[in-house]
């Protein structure tokens, strides 16, 4: 660590410990263009809440323009051991904003012995995103979802973004990404106060599965390559990833139910 003198310590603020030493992340030469760069996009991803915390899903198809850039992209990611960061917009810009974000948790709990609020996490996070304005102005537009467990008041909480930084936090459910309106939907019309983790997850895993039947940035179940999207429940033990195996089986009772439907009386 750098050593400062009184008064010039930044103390737990870990972007401005970037710029006193000369790292703070520049925006883009204007004269570049997004479309034109060909860079990749992350779409569809989702959080609710349920009865005892939070869930997040997140498909994994990038995109770059028409083109299908990456499949296995991870679009929901841990931020510390109780809340997590769920990504949409402009590839690169995002997962070097997520990895600087958890940089900034980890510093801060260091230096004050303590880990940050959960709505302290969510200012923090909106500062990142107010600072990528420049490049969102150039087509580098990056909107995440920030969902965690609340360890004060004992509850799952989520917020989502605007590209200037504005967050606002969200009672029940929240999308972003190019399939939000399909996969908010299917929430919106199967969301109840009460549901258990299980079912929180099940309502996420169909709402990416109808996304991605309608819109073709967003990258369904693939169990041919066993490709699957990312799925984490946040509560009071902290943070659980899904297994694959486990989606398999929930996107296979979805596959069965949709046959079900389709075959004729």
């Amino acid at each position: 660590m750098p050593f400062f003198a009184p008064g010039e310590d930044p103390g737990a603020n870990f972007p401005d410990l970037l710029r006193r030493i000369g790292l703070e992340s520049t925006a883009l030469n204007a004269a570049y263009d997004a479309v034109a760069l060909g860079v990749p996009h992350a779409t569809t991803c989702v959080a609710l809440r349920y009865d005892n915390g939070v869930v997040m899903a997140g498909d994994r198809r990038a995109t770059a323009g028409n083109l299908i850039s990456h499949r296995t992209m991870e679009k929901v990611v841990q931020a510390d051991r109780h809340s997590g960061v769920a990504i949409a917009g402009s590839a690169g810009p995002a997962m070097e904003m997520v990895r600087l974000f958890q940089l900034q948790l980890e510093h801060y709990e260091k230096v004050e012995g303590s880990s940050l609020s959960l709505e302290g996490k969510a200012n923090q996070l909106s500062a990142m995103v107010r600072g990528n304005l420049p490049a969102a102005m150039q087509g580098m537009v990056v909107v995440p979802i920030f969902a965690g467990y609340d360890l004060i008041r004992a509850t799952g909480r989520l917020w989502d973004f605007d590209a200037t930084g504005g967050r606002y936090e969200e009672r029940d459910h929240v999308a972003t990404g190019s399939g939000s309106l399909q996969a908010s939907t299917v929430i919106k019309v199967g969301y109840r106060g009460d549901l258990s983790r299980d079912e929180a997850v099940d309502l996420a895993a169909r709402s990416i599965w109808e996304a991605a039947d309608t819109d073709s940035a967003t990258g369904g179940p693939d169990a041919l390559r066993g490709i699957y999207p990312v799925v984490a429940a946040i509560d009071a033990d902290g943070w659980t990833r899904l297994d694959d195996s486990d989606l398999a089986d929930r996107y296979g009772r979805i596959v069965r139910e949709v046959n079900d439907r389709s075959e004729p009386r």
